[in-house]
């Protein structure tokens, strides 16, 4: 894997066992592998339109970490100042994506689901769903 370049961030790695006739056991632990208290669980899953993007925003105080658990899509990351995209197919390989990271998602292969976890519950107010104000905040650090 590429390494991450961009700001507050980092790839996760899940412990995998895998058994070939009983399939694979993943484990997250918080505060061991997942870097926060696991507040919040959700999944994304009947991305059947390779064209959408989701995401497209960054928050001010949250932290997430990204899992592809089947299929595959592209994530694209931006700290302000650099800009990257990886390809996300590893099923107990996250990345976390820190506060002030613009995030999307895309590319999704058919099948494709996405399992987030995040270190509190959700709050509107903590996104930033305009580019222009996302740029002047961290322009501002």
């Amino acid at each position: 894997m590429d390494p991450i370049i961009v700001k507050n961030s980092g790839y996760i790695e899940l412990k995998k066992i895998q058994d070939e006739r009983d399939g694979n056991l993943i484990i997250m632990e918080t505060l061991k592998n997942i870097p926060f208290e696991i507040k919040r669980v959700y999944y994304i899953n009947n991305l059947e339109n390779s064209v959408s993007v989701r995401g497209k925003h960054a928050h001010r105080e949250l932290e997430q970490v990204i899992f592809c658990i089947s299929g595959s899509f592209i994530l694209g990351l931006d700290d302000g100042s650099q800009k990257q995209k990886i390809f996300m197919n590893k099923d107990n390989i996250g990345v976390l994506l820190g506060k002030h990271l613009w995030h999307t998602m895309e590319e999704f292969s058919s099948g494709c689901v996405l399992l987030v976890v995040a270190s509190d519950y959700y709050q509107e107010s903590d996104y930033i769903r305009d580019y222009n104000l996302f740029k002047n905040i961290v322009g501002q650090q």
